[in-house]
């Protein structure tokens, strides 16, 4: 079963309907590094990430790991590690995880441009945490803590992100 994104700011999760944020470019066809958009089209939920000291746990079928402080993502493409987790302190651009806001409290890892990743084409798309007005992110999907929290307890690992360019 699908988790569905819409283009006008709608999640569709078995049959309830939840607001979120997207990327600053709108849903895209063709996603690259920094573009702001959030690609179009279908991907695995890979692992459910949480932080420890803020959160207890994630109820979910996925796979559950907590992060660190010294836990990072590469999205930098001129380096061999482009879209991967990686330890901090790291040479190449990087996003942190552990985050001062609280956004990645509990971040979804998508699969998109995972398998293997190309150079360019986008890295570190997630599920997260919303900001409390729903800012546009920088390609992700994002939710609030309750909402998030929702979706999560009945995802297992045959659910998927359907990102649609369409209108429903």
């Amino acid at each position: 079963m699908d988790i569905v994104v819409f283009p006008d700011h709608r999640l569709i999760w078995q049959t309830v309907t939840y607001r979120c944020a997207i990327g600053r470019g709108g849903v895209i066809d063709n996603k690259r590094e920094g573009d702001g958009g959030t690609p179009a089209g279908r991907y695995p939920l890979r692992r459910v990430f949480y932080r420890p000291d803020r959160v207890r746990g994630v109820e979910t079928g996925l796979p559950v790991e907590a992060i660190g402080r010294d836990d990072g993502w590469c999205d930098d493409p001129a380096r061999p590690e482009y879209n991967t987790r990686v330890q901090l302190p790291f040479p190449g651009g990087h996003e942190t995880m552990w985050r001062d806001d609280h956004l990645y409290d509990i971040v979804v890892e998508v699969g998109y441009n995972d398998d293997p990743p190309v150079a360019g084409r986008g890295s570190a798309i997630f599920m997260h945490v919303a900001r409390p007005d729903y800012a546009a992110t920088e390609g992700c999907v994002a939710l609030s803590p309750d909402d998030l929290v929702a979706v999560l307890a009945t995802c297992t690992p045959a659910t998927w992100l359907n990102v649609s360019l369409l209108e429903a």
